[in-house]
């Protein structure tokens, strides 16, 4: 497999770009929303490269890939962030390694790490919310946080920073907007009913993550747009 790092810098050079963009549209700091670079399926390789390039954030859909990836690049400055569904079985491996859980997407899931936060630094979590009610996806409903909001704020070892959610799939980002805008007043509901602050909403990715951001997203999970072309046979 080759790496063309100048495919990787242009291609990161173009989406923090993007970011930029549409934070400014928004009357917002680009510098308040942080780029969660997804490495799901891409080599040790690939993944250097764009640590070369000085991003750090870096997300994984599958734990047992995040386990891998963090052996290898041990001697690397990684805060790694969990993306993707967490099974309690694998909670207590994947704990140590991780800054950020961002699918939490049940109240027992949440307990469970609760659980764990007994012992030592907890990483950040968000909540996650099924807003486009595909059955498919994990995560609460939307009226299911708010019913459980007094448990979810029982749960105090965690520090609970937000909500998450992926928008239905479509070739018109615009589409994506009103589950961004959702969650958005789901997170200040949510966090008026608990007192949590809920700083950071987890939304948007490579094919709508600007127009997430106009809707106040704090963290974009972008794979194929920094990707697309890196990596060659």
């Amino acid at each position: 497999m080759e790496i063309h790092p100048e495919v990787l810098r242009a291609n990161l050079e173009d989406v923090r770009g993007r970011i930029a963009a549409a934070a400014r549209r928004a009357g917002r700091d680009p510098a308040a929303v942080t780029l969660v670079a997804v490495t799901k399926r891409r080599s040790i390789a690939a993944t250097r490269a764009l640590l070369d390039l000085g991003v750090s954030d870096l997300g994984e859909n599958y734990p047992q890939e995040l386990w891998a990836k963090a052996e290898a690049l041990r001697d690397q400055p990684v805060r790694w962030h969990l993306i993707g569904h967490l099974q309690s079985n694998k909670a207590k491996r994947t704990w140590p390694l991780v800054r950020f859980v961002h699918a939490v997407d049940s109240l027992k899931l949440l307990k469970v790490l609760n659980d764990l936060a007994a012992v030592g630094e907890a990483p950040r979590v968000c909540l996650q919310v099924n807003v486009s009610e595909e059955a498919a996806k994990h995560g609460w409903s939307a009226e299911g946080l708010l019913a459980e909001a007094d448990a979810i704020a029982e749960c105090r070892r965690l520090p609970i920073v937000g909500l998450m959610t992926m928008a239905a799939e479509t070739d018109d980002p615009e589409s994506a907007r009103p589950a961004f805008a959702c969650l958005r007043a789901l997170r200040d509901e949510l966090a008026h009913r608990t007192g949590l602050a809920l700083s950071e909403l987890s939304m948007g990715m490579s094919g709508d993550y600007e127009v997430a951001i106009e809707e106040g997203a704090t963290l974009v999970r972008v794979g194929s747009a920094l990707f697309q072309g890196v990596e060659s046979q």
